[in-house]
């Protein structure tokens, strides 16, 4: 039986992540860093992840587009044009990378009119692929997966990075005199986890649409809600390396209340 025009996309999404978690791994802890133009840290593995993904995806559908984080800096935002386009972030995480800290992962995000409609992660610290979307499930693995159900509560794990603005040190306080607080360095995790159910929450400050993109396909199939405090990025109209940060709480319908209860928005 013919694979529909998306079912054709989602192959092609997993062989291509699929294919590079080899050399994830080798250079794992050894990877040499270098500061970017916006400050943040790469290393020739994203860059070679990103452009052995890029190949593979633009040789299977040339009408696509394809966005990465590692994208050569441009002056101008580029427009979404073509009903299906990528996102990639090739290595989320790369300061854990580059030090040997296990929490990264590669993350592509299958787009549908600037909709996430499919997220592929490979979760480098469980070697586990991810994967899932709108009407398609949730896989961890080999097994499905769902959100914790459970109501929000002291114990309550919630994963949180420390926000670049300290304006909103305050809600970091907030949130660490509520809940217990994990900051595993990937936002693609941190996401990704709430939706397989091994964090209850997330509540983040500073991410760009590559950091989240996969893991948003995942996240209503897996009963887990977003809501942007800032910045919306979907559906997705351009694509620039100067967008906005994005924040949000994320969680079940109970945990999204609780959490923007606790930071006052």
């Amino acid at each position: 039986m013919k694979l529909s025009e998306i079912e054709q996309r989602i192959a092609a999404a997993k062989q291509a992540v699929m294919a590079e978690t080899a050399l994830l791994h080798a250079e794992f802890g050894r990877a040499k860093t270098e500061i970017k133009h916006d400050g943040t840290k790469v290393t020739a593995v994203d860059i070679a992840i990103s452009e052995h993904i890029q190949a593979a995806i633009l040789k299977a559908f040339p009408s696509d587009q394809f966005f990465s984080e590692e994208l050569a800096p441009t002056a101008a935002p580029v427009p979404v044009t073509s009903r299906f386009c990528w996102v990639l972030d090739p290595i989320d995480g790369t300061n854990n990378y580059a030090n040997g800290i296990i929490y990264c992962a590669i993350s592509l995000a299958l787009l549908e009119n600037g909709v996430p409609i499919y997220g592929v992660i490979y979760d480098m610290a469980r070697r586990v692929l991810i994967h899932g979307g709108p009407g398609r499930g949730v896989m961890d693995g080999e097994r499905s997966a769902r959100a914790a159900t459970e109501a929000p509560n002291g114990h309550s794990l919630i994963g949180f990075h420390s926000p670049v603005d300290k304006s909103y040190a305050g809600e970091g306080k907030q949130l660490i005199e509520n809940f217990k607080i994990r900051g595993l360095g990937s936002s693609t995790l941190h996401l990704a986890y709430a939706a397989i159910g091994l964090l209850d929450g997330v509540v983040d400050h500073n991410n760009k649409v590559w950091d989240i993109a996969a893991a948003c396909a995942l996240l209503a199939e897996a009963g887990v809600e977003i809501h942007y405090l800032e910045n919306p990025p979907f559906p997705m109209r351009e694509f620039t390396l100067k967008a906005k940060r994005v924040q949000y709480v994320a969680g079940n319908p109970a945990m999204v209340l609780r959490l923007r209860a606790v930071l006052g928005r």
